[in-house]
């Protein structure tokens, strides 16, 4: 079975969102264990900017990513695919035994981290939040699951 684990800043608090999230990971028990790592966000203050807020959050990000596992960071500047073609990507992300998504804080991703992927994705060019993104990410992967496995589900 695939370990895919989605490391992400900030928790979920809203239950609107975990509750998608969690029917999801069900659905996912029999092709794939998903494991969702949130790392605490770091605060914007007087003492500190964007790029320094980026940068803290990166360097948790890069400490919770095993490089020998496929990294795929979720990105505006990523490349943009159809469920069909994230579906063929998740077959050769599988070679290399765990797959690990990435979604950043509220300022976006410090370029070291995206620096570390072995793929920037994009869902769309507008923004969302990291909740929302979360149960798009799931879905997709459940999607690509039931494409690769020849089995009906919405298309």
């Amino acid at each position: 079975m695939l370990n895919i684990t989605i490391i992400c800043i900030a928790k979920t608090k809203e239950k609107y969102f975990i509750e998608p999230f969690q029917e999801y990971k069900k659905r996912l028990l029999p092709y794939a264990n998903i494991n969702l790592k949130e790392i605490p966000a770091c605060k914007l203050t007087n003492t500190n900017n964007i790029s320094m807020v980026k940068k803290e959050e990166g360097k948790k990000i890069l400490k919770a990513i095993n490089p020998a596992h496929a990294v795929i960071i979720l990105s505006e500047d990523g490349m943009q695919a159809s469920s069909e073609d994230f579906a063929k990507h998740m077959i050769n992300w599988q070679e290399k035994g765990s797959l690990q998504f990435i979604i950043g804080g509220a300022y976006g991703l410090d370029e070291e981290v995206k620096k570390s992927a072995n793929m920037l994705l994009s869902f769309s060019k507008m923004t969302f939040t990291h909740e929302m993104i979360r149960v798009f990410l799931v879905e997709q992967i459940y999607r690509a699951f039931m494409i690769n496995n020849n089995k009906k589900y919405h298309y």
